[in-house]
């Protein structure tokens, strides 16, 4: 059973990103806040869920917390200050939009840099551990996946659409085929005998 709280604060809200480990397009955060008492018997680490029961989940998450918000933070942004950093200020953007306030913060994993003095809390594995973590991880995999669907349209050769910008043998091929996309992280090893990628 995943916990509501880990704090004795009323209004402690958790966050959590996706698309660390992607090749292309954005990491995307999420930060939720959610109302004492609140249950789901579904909700869990998105990584835990199938697609299905992510987009199921997303609207009963907004419909529910008390102040909920998500951030992408894009590949050039990514290339400048590395994808640790992008991680953990895509979780402070979102943070930041949330409505009330949060006086606690509870975060996925075990990075964070401290935001307006408000305490925090990181927790590996949190997303399998508290109920708005987990929600956070559903928003940030679901609004991601969307943005990546949006973009596969643009090039489709790199089926985005399936492998959400993960680095996929398919992904790989089409790289060494098509050559990067304004998409890609460039200061990631885009293929793994790179030394330089013509980009």
């Amino acid at each position: 059973m995943l916990k509501s709280k880990y704090s004795k604060f009323k209004l402690e809200c958790g966050t959590d990103e996706a698309g660390r480990g992607c090749l292309a397009g954005p990491v995307t955060a999420a930060a939720v806040i959610l109302p004492k008492g609140f249950k789901d018997r579904i909700l869990n680490d998105s990584k835990q869920l199938t697609e299905t029961k992510r987009d199921f989940l997303k609207p009963i998450i907004e419909d529910k917390a008390i102040s909920f918000a998500f951030t992408h933070v894009f590949e050039d942004e990514i290339d400048k200050i590395n994808i640790l950093n992008a991680s953990i200020l895509a979780m402070q953007r979102s943070i930041l939009k949330l409505e009330p306030a949060p006086e606690f913060i509870i975060v996925d994993g075990n990075r964070f840099k401290p935001l307006n003095n408000i305490p925090f809390e990181t927790i590996v594995k949190g997303d399998s551990k508290f109920l708005s973590i987990a929600a956070a991880s559903v928003l940030a995999k679901t609004y991601r996946d969307a943005y990546m669907c949006k973009i596969h349209e643009e090039f489709p050769m790199y089926n985005w659409k399936q492998n959400k910008g993960y680095p996929t043998k398919e992904h790989r091929e089409a790289i060494r085929k098509y050559g990067a996309t304004k998409y890609h992280r460039k200061s990631f090893k885009l293929l793994p005998e790179q030394l330089k990628l013509e980009l």
